[in-house]
């Protein structure tokens, strides 16, 4: 006799929808951006950015944190992973910085705070998931248009450090003349030249977000080989690290369009838009509002689900008062970068504090100077929409 087994819509709706969420073009650019992130963390490519970053700012007061940052910011818009940038430069920094008289709890900080510029400074992966999620903005006006508040924040960032160094006496670093600026300048331009590759190729037009993702593993794996740091024997270890990576971001991604998708069903979205619009019309108490909500939400939610989740939500309430959906990306982006330094499930904050050494309680001090500084950058972006909007205007996005 056979049993018939009832079935639930409901479920196979929710499943289908996170197969048909992964159903994109654009979201192979991940796995491509997530492998090469991972062939530059061991290919030498941090230790070169370093040394660069250094020859220009080590005789600043303060020089190792300032060394720190704008390593960060160009390690991070290489590799486009916060995490990575942690872990590569706070391995190699964080000893020199304590030998060199600053203090464990400020370099992890600075490292902690400097490595999420990466994601805003593009290749960006997050601004990927964005792009999904907000119904096809323009990948590569969302990366154009991170440039200027990602550099931005790095700046805030070494102005608050030095302020930092100067209280507590910190050492600065040795004059360096422009020979030496020359010399690691030329060892690291093949790995800055592949900014210029990878998003000159996607505003030139030459190839899409995607294609330049698979371009920048190719030129990753040359470059790694040229500088004999990374062996074939090598790869696997590789591939298997980002294919586990990019195995929870899908997930991740998945299920949270699963999740979108119901809240639509649901009308949520506009119910929400609704009540906002109803607490004020006016839209820069919206805007800080809407900047409060997130800085909640990063509390206690990782990034990308916090990027599907609620782009749905409030993209309709801020169109609704004149903001562009790239300005928004941004500001968005900026805002939970800041939940990655907090706890209970900063991930940046974690790798950080793990490879200092140290614990979350004695980097809480230090990090406070450094969260204002990111809130500024934050309601600068927020309230200039031209510091999101110039570049992608200009390059005609």
């Amino acid at each position: 006799m056979l049993v018939s087994i009832p079935t639930i819509p409901a479920f196979t709706t929710v499943a289908q929808r996170m197969a048909t969420g992964l159903d994109s073009f654009s979201l192979l650019a991940i796995p491509f951006f997530v492998l090469a992130g991972q062939i530059m963390n061991q290919g030498g490519i941090a230790r070169r950015l370093i040394a660069f970053a250094k020859s220009l700012v080590g005789a600043l007061p303060g020089g190792l944190a300032h060394v720190n940052i704008i390593a960060a910011m160009l390690f991070g818009a290489i590799s486009g992973s916060a995490v990575a940038a942690a872990s590569a430069l706070g391995s190699m920094l964080g000893k020199t910085m304590e030998e060199e008289g600053y203090s464990r709890q400020f370099a992890a900080a600075v490292n902690v705070t400097a490595s999420t510029t990466g994601l805003v400074i593009p290749p960006s992966n997050i601004l990927i998931v964005y792009s999904l999620a907000s119904g096809g903005v323009s990948i590569a006006a969302l990366f154009v248009a991170g440039y200027l508040p990602g550099i931005l924040t790095g700046l805030l960032l070494m102005l608050t450090a030095a302020i930092w160094s100067r209280y507590r006496k910190f050492p600065s670093g040795e004059r360096t003349n422009l020979r030496t600026v020359v010399k690691t300048f030329i060892d690291a331009l093949p790995s800055l030249s592949l900014l210029i590759v990878v998003i000159g190729g996607i505003v030139a037009g030459i190839f899409t977000a995607t294609e330049a993702a698979a371009v920048a593993v190719l030129y990753c794996l040359v470059l790694t080989f040229i500088y004999k740091e990374v062996k074939l024997k090598d790869l696997p270890a590789i591939f298997l690290s980002s294919t586990s990576t990019t195995a929870i971001v899908m997930l991740l991604i998945g299920t949270s369009m699963s999740m979108s998708w119901i809240m639509s069903y649901e009308n949520i979205p506009q119910d929400i838009t609704s009540l906002m619009l109803s607490i004020s019309d006016n839209k820069f108490v919206v805007f800080f509002i809407i900047n409060l909500l997130l800085l909640f939400v990063g509390i206690f939610m990782d990034m990308t689900p916090a990027v599907l989740i609620f782009t749905p939500i409030f993209l309709p309430v801020v169109t609704n008062l004149g903001m562009d959906p790239t300005h928004f990306g941004i500001m968005m982006v900026l805002n939970l970068c800041i939940g990655l330094c907090t706890p209970p499930v900063g991930s940046v904050l974690f790798v950080g504090v793990g490879v200092a050494g140290t614990t979350i309680e004695k980097v809480i001090r230090p990090l406070l100077p450094l969260f204002i500084a990111m809130l500024v950058s934050l309601m600068l972006v927020t309230y200039l929409p031209e510091l999101s909007l110039w570049l992608p205007r200009l390059f005609g996005f």
